[in-house]
């Protein structure tokens, strides 16, 4: 089994990361091959909305994403991991959910070799793990619409600090519980 992790966090080593590669850890002692990739690291474009890979199944915008498309198409899961800024995921964040569009054919069906399983770990300072619950739902319900088999989101709340997770050991099991239910 393969397992993707993306971060999209601007800050290298922060919550975000650590939460994402404990769920990966928890992959890695059942035996999958885990990879980790940090969105902020990566030269990724905006979707221009040209609609040429509905047409062709390609996007034409020559950057990272092509690797990242690769590197989706031949994981049996993946784990997207995202700080909440202004009540949604980071700007690097949404530039790769936009890019997934590429997966959607003219008639919405799926252009992903599936199944693919899907975690969405999320950081944010607000303690109350609740707060945003809707928003979570709803990016459940994306990664649903695009035919991936969601398997839950996890919230560490009140991780303001770069090192505050560190602190939620619960949070972190399960975490890893996650991983090795993939």
């Amino acid at each position: 089994m393969k397992v993707l992790g993306l971060v999209g966090s601007p800050r290298v080593a922060g919550n975000t990361e650590k939460l994402v590669n404990a769920i990966l850890a928890g992959a890695a002692e059942n035996g999958a091959e885990t990879n980790l990739y940090n969105l902020s690291s990566l030269d990724l474009s905006p979707c221009r909305g040209c609609m040429t890979c509905k047409a062709e199944g390609k996007c034409v915008i020559d950057d990272d994403m092509q690797e990242l498309y690769e590197e989706v198409q031949a994981a049996d899961a993946i784990v997207l991991g995202s700080p909440l800024y202004m009540w949604e995921i980071t700007a690097q964040t949404k530039l790769f959910v936009d890019r997934l569009v590429a997966f959607i054919k003219p008639d919405f069906s799926t252009r992903l070799n599936m199944p693919k399983k899907f975690v969405l770990a999320y950081t944010q300072g607000n303690p109350d793990p609740n707060t945003f619950k809707q928003y979570f739902d709803y990016m459940e319900g994306l990664f649903s619409f695009m035919q991936f088999d969601v398997q839950g989101s996890i919230v560490a709340a009140g991780t303001r600090e770069k090192e505050d997770i560190l602190a939620q050991e619960a949070v972190l099991a399960r975490a890893k519980e996650m991983g090795k239910n993939l």
